[in-house]
């Protein structure tokens, strides 16, 4: 274990991510440095908000897991005591980055959003492996297999959305994935599926909400002769498309540009906008706390 004048050992990049959120009160950010501190952490990133219209502090620390002499268990368990005492109410979480994530991704036919995460994942710009794509159509299964990942295709009709839903939980569920990315899956999740896959579905939606919710919002947009055009990346909560945003971005047009224009430039849009919702989501910089989130990006 490290002392306060030790000299820092080569760094293998493993982290211990601290996130907690709590009643805010005087001491909080001593009590958790002097525990890192207590335990040899060194901290690479300490971030910090306090909410004034809630009462709640919000915190995400980094430490270094080679500076550690405990295992991520012992370090959890002796945390656990610590939280406590900082009220019930208390939410905190623990990760190691060294630890394999998963991600599974659900299509339709678009591929815009597809397509930058697949090759994002394969330039190693998040922090875990796309186990597998599933597609309501076959529309994509080549340029997913062309990555090297497993496609499997779950048709969806109006009158077997409940066995499909059911096939379709029994494959993400076999992936144990840490997000289920609907990257333009177009289909409404049914309530039971938002409550077992909370705070790990994350949206793309094409449009910057709260504003042109539900399908076809380009064309809403075209009709309101709106000047800004965005996409949001939201949890997925059974309240339609108004789950806690993640992240959102816009794009300013004017009285020339088509639905079709739009449609296009919102493309690039909804796929940098997913892309960082991910990659905060897997880096674990996302609090949840009410409708609302606290992003240490």
């Amino acid at each position: 274990m490290t002392t306060p004048h030790s000299p820092a050992p080569a760094d293998n990049g493993r982290r211990l991510v601290l996130s907690l959120g709590c009643p805010d009160r005087t001491g909080i950010v001593a009590a958790i440095s002097g525990f890192i501190a207590e335990i040899g952490g060194w901290i690479t990133e300490a971030a910090y908000h306090s909410d004034a219209t809630s009462g709640w502090f919000f915190t995400r620390q980094a430490v270094r897991a080679d500076t550690l002499e405990l295992s991520v268990d012992e370090v959890r368990d002796r945390f656990a005591e610590l939280a406590a005492s900082m009220g019930p109410d208390t939410e905190w979480q623990l990760s190691d980055s060294g630890a394999e994530q998963s991600v599974v991704l659900l299509v339709s036919r678009d591929s815009h959003c597809l397509i930058d995460l697949l090759g994002r994942a394969e330039r190693g710009e998040f922090p875990a492996t796309i186990s597998a794509v599933i597609g309501n159509h076959r529309d994509l299964e080549e340029l997913t297999t062309r990555f090297g990942v497993p496609f499997h295709h779950v048709p969806f009709s109006a009158d077997s959305k409940a066995e499909s839903f059911a096939e379709l939980q029994r494959i993400v569920d076999g992936y144990a994935p840490a997000a289920i990315i609907l990257a333009r899956f177009m289909q409404i999740l049914p309530p039971d599926l938002c409550e077992a896959w909370a705070g790990r579905a994350i949206n793309i939606h094409h449009s910057f909400l709260p504003s042109f919710v539900g399908a076809r919002p380009y064309h809403q947009a075209f009709e309101r002769g709106v000047k800004l055009i965005g996409a949001t990346c939201h949890y997925v909560t059974a309240d339609l498309d108004a789950g806690p945003i993640i992240e959102q971005d816009v794009s300013r047009i004017n009285h020339d540009h088509s639905t079709a224009d739009m449609v296009r430039q919102g493309r690039d849009i909804e796929a940098l906008v997913l892309s960082r919702g991910v990659r905060w989501h897997l880096e674990h910089r996302v609090l949840v706390h009410g409708h609302k989130t606290v992003v240490f990006a």
